[in-house]
């Protein structure tokens, strides 16, 4: 471990660290992001090699649209199982 992880181990938690002056990180609001938490999220970890792929989030909307058109496109809805009875009428 490095130095900068042994000194922030040893701060005490309710302490900003010397960088930082309370007046320059703003008043703050209680439940902000509550209604967006609330309403859920979406977030997905990407692999190294998927990020480096497709590095900004339009790139991996657009790259995902593409796999869904696609995906859509080969299927043969005549073999698609029935959800309810769960066979292949």
């Amino acid at each position: 471990m490095g130095s900068g992880t042994t000194n922030m181990r040893k701060a005490k938690p309710d302490e900003l660290r010397p960088e930082y002056r309370r007046e320059d990180l703003g008043q703050g609001v209680r439940g902000k992001y509550l209604e967006s938490y609330r309403a859920g999220t979406n977030l997905v970890l990407l692999s190294a090699d998927v990020a480096k792929a497709f590095p900004t989030e339009k790139e991996v909307n657009d790259a995902l649209r593409s796999l869904i058109r696609l995906a859509k496109g080969s299927v043969d809805p005549s073999r698609l199982t029935d959800p309810q009875t769960n066979s292949r009428d």
